[in-house]
């Protein structure tokens, strides 16, 4: 008989963020974001990476469903930011798992 293995919030938050920073675009726009300490829009971004705009697209939407960035609506564009508040619980749960 299997033994069923009931995952912790924690366990299931840090897996959620890994896999938002699983691609090195991810990781270099929560970079981007961070060390800039400001919000700037889509285009601004796709400047700095060899992807095309779909997969931009596709890449933000993983991070905002992280709840690593938000999207602010300002028309016709997006701006992005950082979401300050689970960034650093991101920070903070990685930081538990790396010094357990």
């Amino acid at each position: 008989m299997e033994k069923v293995v009931e995952y912790t919030e924690k366990q299931l938050q840090i897996a959620q963020i890994a896999k938002a920073l699983s691609h090195p675009a991810r990781v270099h726009i929560v970079q981007r974001l961070s060390k800039l300490n400001a919000c700037c829009y889509s285009g601004d971004i796709i400047d700095d990476l060899p992807i095309g705009r779909s997969a931009l697209s596709m890449h933000l939407k993983e991070l905002k469903l992280a709840g690593l960035i938000q999207g602010h609506i300002q028309a016709p564009y997006i701006k992005y930011c950082l979401n300050k508040e689970n960034w650093l619980l991101a920070k903070n749960a990685f930081k538990e798992l790396f010094d357990e």
